[in-house]
């Protein structure tokens, strides 16, 4: 593939297995850039990056920016909560002022599902979503997708499990159509409330089991419990939730020795899982958060129009 050939990068659904990789591949070279002494390069000299996120956001937002700013480019944070979008104005006024400013990049955030597809047809600047409501969350998808591949080498014929609150995650979503398309035999688990038959039509198996799945994982994925957006009490109580469905290090040991244990962030410790794993040799976190720099400076490169590196360069 000569390149991602795309104006926006909007979900998971609309890359092709070969697209996927290459953002992958590509991450590689940026990766190495992200790590060295002198970290920026000038793909985006001259290119303005406006950051619009409609819900809180600390991890991907900094990300991004630090991504774009690595990459030359101007950055612009546009603070919702002290903007004229407070005092009613419509996504549309947004779009235009936006326009105005002669904006390059627009990665935004939304808690309505689709925002950024509407954004995308009504602005000429590339739009990168940084997750809209429950639909969609791709270059966390991408990340996630990356830091297997660097560990495993691969994604194709790996189980991976997604663990916890599903009907509230766009991870989870991303997450689940991304692996699939590379060959990943995915299940999903968590409480009968936080996982509903809906799912199964992303071709994943589904069991409300942790216990008996467990010790069949290459790869584990606990999600945070997104408690902000839920509507009346989902399981019993935190603690109920801790004891059937939290990685604890009991958990941990009857787990494959190689296992790794992912998480997307913020994690709520000793509720998702334990100190213990978490900081254990297998969890590859605070590798997910250094590969979403380089999975995003690698996004912003190929919609630039920026063509696959050959093998070894870059190193």
């Amino acid at each position: 593939m000569n390149s991602l050939n795309k104006k926006d990068l909007l979900d998971i659904k609309s890359l092709s297995p070969d697209e996927i990789m290459l953002i992958c591949k590509t991450a590689t070279y940026f990766k190495d850039v992200f790590t060295r002494d002198v970290k920026t390069v000038p793909v985006l000299r001259g290119k303005t990056v406006c950051t619009l996120f409609y819900e809180p956001s600390t991890r991907t937002r900094l990300s991004f920016e630090l991504a774009a700013k690595m990459l030359s480019a101007n950055t612009v944070n546009v603070p919702v909560t002290t903007s004229s979008v407070v005092k009613g104005e419509s996504l549309i006024d947004t779009v235009r002022t936006l326009e105005a400013m002669k904006a390059d990049y627009i990665v935004m955030r939304h808690e309505a599902s689709l925002a950024p597809h509407f954004l995308s047809q009504n602005i000429n600047a590339s739009v990168i979503n940084g997750g809209d409501g429950y639909h969609a969350h791709p270059t966390q998808a991408l990340l996630d997708t990356y830091s297997i591949i660097e560990a495993r080498g691969s994604v194709e014929g790996l189980h991976i499990g997604i663990i916890g609150d599903i009907k509230h995650s766009r991870v989870a979503r991303s997450d689940a159509i991304a692996f699939k398309k590379l060959g990943a035999k995915v299940t999903l688990c968590g409480p009968s409330t936080l996982l509903p038959d809906e799912f199964k039509q992303y071709d994943v198996d589904i069991t409300y089991n942790l216990d008996e799945l467990l010790p069949k994982l290459d790869v584990i994925n606990m999600l945070r419990i997104q408690r902000e957006r839920q509507r009346g009490s989902l399981f019993p109580s935190i603690r109920e939730y801790n004891r059937l469905y939290s990685l604890t290090d009991e958990r941990f040991k009857r787990c494959k020795p190689d296992i790794l244990v992912m998480h997307p962030g913020p994690m709520n410790r000793g509720i998702e899982l334990d100190d213990a794993v978490a900081d254990s040799p297998n969890s590859i976190i605070n590798e997910q958060v250094t590969n979403g720099v380089a999975v995003r400076m690698a996004i912003f490169y190929l919609l630039a129009g920026g063509t696959p590196f050959s093998d070894g360069e870059g190193n």
